[in-house]
């Protein structure tokens, strides 16, 4: 069974349904347990998608910045399935501008949920997993690296400390049959955040779907020896024989393929922070959340 965080709405949602239809019963937890406006989806709705696959589902509100909310939802899911065999650090905060317009308390939030929630997370589950020789998990951050900083180093601090758990998952658990894992895309996403936050246009973008498909493969790795790796989601379904033609099924616009802005680096340094500068949406001309129309071909 699977814990997921942030699992009321985008790519957690994507992750949840994907590991339901391969029989994994699945923890929705998550903030939301009332509709929004500019956030449709609750951990209640997602719960019953989940259901409807034909596995269990429990629906735990869960704030990743407060540890007794993190211990509630261990406790919860351990009493009614017994065990916690995958953790999925998803639920995340984001904030792309630069240092001297970062507020100290804006920083103390990205921080608190990226970086500590994952961690709190992983330190509630892992006894568990220890206790019955088996565990995945994966921490939706990107590679650590020094590329890309402007205009997000406060940010990247948040991101890349979860990819530090789960680096210390895998070598903390070496030779247990518990993997630690980062997962990041190799181009924009399509979700709310995405939209909400009018991250480019979306043609750049790829469905959800790619993170959920190379998640699930992540989980289904047999045996612990593959563990500590920082993966883009494109390169490890590649690995394991996805073809560039197969590929082309995650595209948002079925006939533009994606520039590969998260995944590379270079681009990261070329798009420069005046590309996208993100703090509130509130400030953003896209303060309803719609979903842009998307191409008709889809």
């Amino acid at each position: 069974m699977a814990i997921i965080t942030g699992a009321s709405r985008g790519i957690g949602r994507e992750c949840a349904l994907a590991l339901a239809r391969v029989g994994c019963n699945v923890v929705v937890a998550a903030k939301t347990t009332e509709p929004q406006p500019t956030l449709p989806g609750t951990i209640f709705t997602v719960a019953a998608e989940i259901e409807a696959l034909g596995v269990s589902s429990l629906a735990i509100k869960l704030d990743v910045r407060d540890e007794k909310s993190i211990e509630n939802c261990v406790e919860q899911t351990v009493k009614k399935f017994g065990r916690v065999d995958i953790l999925i650090n998803n639920a995340s905060a984001l904030w792309w501008q630069d240092m001297t317009d970062t507020p100290h308390k804006r920083y103390d939030l990205i921080t608190t949920i990226n970086a500590r929630g994952s961690f709190l997370m992983a330190k509630a589950c892992l006894p568990h997993m220890q206790e019955k020789g088996f565990g995945r998990v994966i921490c939706m951050s990107p590679p650590i690296g020094a590329g890309g900083m402007a205009g997000r180093t406060a940010y990247n601090i948040s991101k890349m400390g979860m990819t530090m758990v789960a680096m210390g998952v895998a070598q903390e658990n070496e030779g247990q049959n518990i993997t630690g894992h980062s997962l990041w895309p190799a181009t924009v996403i399509e979700s709310y955040a995405s939209i909400n936050f009018e991250l480019g246009d979306p043609s750049m973008w790829r469905k959800a779907t790619i993170i959920a498909d190379a998640t699930v493969a992540i989980c289904c790795e047999e045996g612990g020896d593959f563990t500590g790796q920082m993966l883009i989601d494109d390169e490890y379904l590649k690995s394991r024989g996805v073809t560039d033609e197969e590929l082309k099924v995650y595209r948002y616009d079925p006939d533009v393929e994606p520039p590969r802005l998260l995944a590379d680096e270079a681009a990261q340094a070329l798009a420069g922070p005046d590309t996208f500068k993100r703090g509130t949406v509130r400030a953003l001309k896209n303060p309803e959340g719609k979903m842009p129309a998307p191409p008709s071909k889809l």
